[in-house]
């Protein structure tokens, strides 16, 4: 079971069964526990090959045991999904960990990839479970519907999860607008039923600066 031991630190019960994590994210644990690095991001030799090609850069390792596991990242806020069979799209380095049982991959999704500087492929997750993931600061929680299509600069993109549709247009941010610079040359339009997660800090982005 997951659940928020802070803003900050996610804790995993665990009875025998086992979950994915980021490699190096384990910051304490009571019990007996065993870690394993995954091949791949869990999705074994093919994935390795798959994320090799694309540039999607995702290590993960498998934690296994009795007890409960803590896990953090650079003090990133943790945002628990749960996945009710649905797939949840989301940038490889804003995974924190999920349910053993679900499903990763990676797949092709435009130029929104290059907002990690990851070519132009994302990470998916999918099936019955729980994930957590990571962003720089609170999360906010958008809702895409039909009447109310939204728009996104790359380097606050998190996650996305729902019937959704991506274009990508240029633009500006109002930054650059006012002549501060850093502003994306592209930015990523949801269109459809679903949710947008972003982060209220902008990573470091290849779009180039417009």
């Amino acid at each position: 079971m997951f659940r928020l031991q802070s803003s900050k630190v996610l804790a995993v019960d665990m009875t025998g069964d086992a979950v994915k994590a980021k490699n190096g994210s384990m910051v304490a644990y009571d019990g007996q526990m065993a870690f394993k690095k995954l091949t791949g991001g869990g999705e074994g030799i093919r994935g390795m090959v798959t994320r090799r090609l694309t540039g999607e850069q995702m290590t993960l390792m498998e934690v296994k045991g009795h007890g409960t596991c803590f896990f953090a990242d650079r003090a990133s806020e943790i945002n628990l999904v749960s996945l009710g069979g649905e797939k949840l799209y989301v940038e490889s380095s804003n995974l924190l960990a999920a349910d053993g049982s679900l499903r990763t991959g990676t797949t092709f999704t435009g130029l929104r990839g290059a907002s990690q500087g990851n070519g132009l492929f994302t990470t998916t997750i999918e099936g019955h479970g729980q994930a957590a993931i990571m962003s720089d600061g609170p999360a906010v929680l958008l809702r895409v519907s039909p009447q109310y299509p939204l728009t996104v600069d790359p380097g606050a993109y998190v996650a996305h999860q729902g019937n959704l549709r991506q274009s990508f247009q240029s633009g500006v941010t109002f930054r650059t607008f006012m002549g501060e610079g850093g502003g994306e040359a592209f930015q990523i339009r949801f269109e459809g039923d679903g949710v947008v997660y972003v982060q209220p800090s902008e990573r470091n982005t290849i779009a180039g600066d417009v």
